[in-house]
């Protein structure tokens, strides 16, 4: 935790552990790993509800037949849920498609936003995402190590003091993303990870309020950094919500394609299951439990995995949506607010 007040990290900015625990699976964790918990979760389930099944479950097989109902019932929501993979891609062509005019004005609104940064930045920007987002916290970083160097001169030594705690947050702040952006590209998560992680609205918020409280004792140098730094900040918040609405259309593609490969086997499963699997059928016993409990366990398992999938991803979209729901300097979770915030 940062001296200033509020958490820098998405973690810092997490109350208690058991949220923590929340957020590490909702964000962190890798889609296919959680998918494959999820899937062999479900498969265990009905393994051991089967093996304990009264009356035994071969013999419910033949009075009642439930896996032909089940099974058809997979195959149903597997086709429909092809479907929606062409909403999916509709979602994400329908930011891609367009006239010539508006696609004028997407190319000149990127290049006069990469223009003004470049007036900051003194040099051309980077063109890899992450090495975009990566420049912009160095300069920041910089700009606070110029700001504190010039304020050790000020005679007022509360607002070195505070300006101290400022520059020294945002510093920190800036190595530990950095640290996160090296060797990664765009399309991980780690990238969109490190951008949550550098918490520039609390920032915005701090050198506003050195500005606002020390107006009379800083020096036009001063102030002219502290404006500067500003500006980084706020190019940094266009950034990225950019790069996330970029991350967001990558990943809703993977996901489309994910549902598509994983679909296709599911029906083939779910249908021979449904079409073919009778009471009589893979006699014998594996481990204690009857070989048909295995192969309808492992068939629902199959046909349940494409929408675990969708789950599993559409979770980590919507927490970073969430989490990034205001661009600027407001702070909407309570868990990230802190003490030191004062308003007259």
């Amino acid at each position: 935790m940062s001296e200033s007040g509020s958490g820098n990290t998405m973690r810092e900015r997490v109350g208690n552990r058991r949220d923590r625990i929340r957020l590490y699976i909702l964000l962190n964790l890798d889609r296919r790993v959680l998918t494959g918990a999820l899937t062999g979760g479900m498969f265990l389930v009905f393994l051991i509800a089967g093996a304990y099944s009264v009356p035994p479950f071969r013999m419910y097989m033949r009075s009642m037949g439930p896996t032909r109902y089940l099974f058809q019932a997979f195959v149903g929501a597997l086709i429909t849920g092809l479907t929606l993979v062409v909403t999916i891609n509709q979602l994400v062509l329908s930011q891609e498609l367009g006239p010539l005019g508006s696609q004028r004005e997407r190319m000149n609104g990127a290049m006069g936003f990469r223009g003004d940064v470049e007036d900051v930045l003194g040099s051309v920007s980077p063109p890899e995402p992450e090495a975009f987002l990566q420049a912009l916290i160095d300069n920041s970083r910089e700009r606070a190590q110029t700001l504190q160097e010039t304020v050790s001169e000020n005679p007022n030594d509360d607002l070195v003091k505070y300006t101290n705690q400022i520059t020294n947050d945002i510093i920190e702040n800036a190595e530990v993303v950095t640290d996160q952006l090296e060797n990664r590209n765009f399309g991980e998560y780690a990238v969109v990870k490190a951008a949550l992680d550098y918490n520039y609205s609390y920032k915005i918020y701090q050198v506003q309020r050195l500005r606002d409280k020390y107006a009379d004792d800083l020096s036009d140098e001063e102030l002219y950094l502290l404006i500067d730094l500003l500006k980084i900040f706020t190019f940094f918040g266009s950034a990225r919500e950019h790069i996330k609405t970029l991350y967001f259309q990558w990943e809703l593609v993977d996901l489309s394609r994910g549902i598509i490969y994983s679909s296709i086997p599911a029906i083939a499963v779910t249908g021979t299951i449904a079409l073919y699997l009778a009471p009589a059928s893979f006699s014998g016993i594996t481990f204690g439990i009857d070989n048909l409990i295995w192969i309808v366990s492992a068939g629902t398992a199959i046909g349940t995995f494409p929408f675990f999938f969708l789950s599993t991803y559409i979770l980590r979209l919507a927490t970073i949506a969430k989490r990034t729901l205001a661009i600027g300097p407001f702070i909407l979770r309570g868990s990230e607010r802190s003490s030191e915030i004062e308003w007259e």
